[in-house]
């Protein structure tokens, strides 16, 4: 195990020089996909378990993002279809995962982020949409340059939605006629009803657990994003999976 352990670290440290020949992202997106099967996989009798350790990996992951300078990510924990589709002792289970893990690790004083939700709070029971808040309240005046995006109640087609809807709304308010916002419609515009507005597109979205689709994850933002897809699940996904992810974005980069 220690010859494993002295490979590991010479390589992780060769992955982190490679890094430096090339540009690094400044936000990261992840599909944390995987916890299930990797619960069964570890033969736990409750495969929604791996939502647990999944929620825990996010603290790592957001350690390896500062540790490459790397100031915004987004994490996916759980999509409108998740909410609705899944069997309720699951959703149950990872609406308390959301509260007593992501929430309340995110919030304590020693973190380094202020958190951002993205999605639709209105979907989620009344005590998860509180403990989410209660995280943006906490973090929102930290002197820090970082920020983490929760994705949860999120849908991509959703938030287009909402974003036109804000903007449809706001300019009725102000007395402008659809014919008017038509005429000077943009792109940017939409842009900044979406839910997380002051942030810069992600410039690379991970998805784990061998997938090859997006899930309706930041369609606006994505459009020019790099898509790095990895066969670990999620709660399996190490330093040096994320270390090559970034070595792939850079070489792509500097490619072009």
């Amino acid at each position: 195990m220690a010859l494993k352990d002295l490979a590991y670290g010479l390589y992780r440290r060769r992955l982190t020089r490679q890094l430096t020949k090339g540009p690094l992202p400044r936000h990261v997106g992840l599909i944390m996909d995987g916890n299930r099967r990797w619960a069964r996989q570890m033969g736990f009798d409750n495969p929604s378990v791996g939502h647990r350790y999944g929620a825990e990996h996010v603290e790592d992951l957001l350690g390896w993002c500062a540790e490459a300078g790397i100031d915004h990510v987004t994490v996916f924990v759980a999509s409108l279809d998740n909410l609705s589709s899944r069997a309720a002792p699951e959703v149950q289970f990872l609406l308390d995962i959301i509260e007593n893990v992501v929430a309340d690790h995110l919030a304590r004083p020693a973190s380094r982020w202020r958190v951002q939700v993205a999605g639709r709070l209105d979907a989620l029971p009344d005590s998860t949409a509180h403990a989410l808040k209660v995280a943006v309240d906490a973090t929102r005046d930290r002197k820090v340059d970082g920020h983490v995006t929760v994705a949860v109640g999120y849908d991509g087609h959703q938030e287009i939605t909402d974003a036109v809807r804000s903007l449809l709304t706001e300019n009725g308010e102000a007395g402008r006629t659809l014919k008017q916002v038509a005429e000077t419609l943009t792109p940017d515009d939409i842009a900044k009803h979406l839910y997380a507005s002051d942030l810069p597109d992600p410039e690379l979205v991970i998805r784990t657990s061998g997938e090859v689709r997006a899930s309706g994850f930041l369609l606006w933002q994505t459009a020019h994003s790099d898509y790095h897809f990895c066969d670990a699940y999620w709660p399996a996904f190490r330093h040096i999976d994320f270390l090559r992810a970034l070595r792939t974005y850079a070489q792509r980069k500097n490619a072009t």
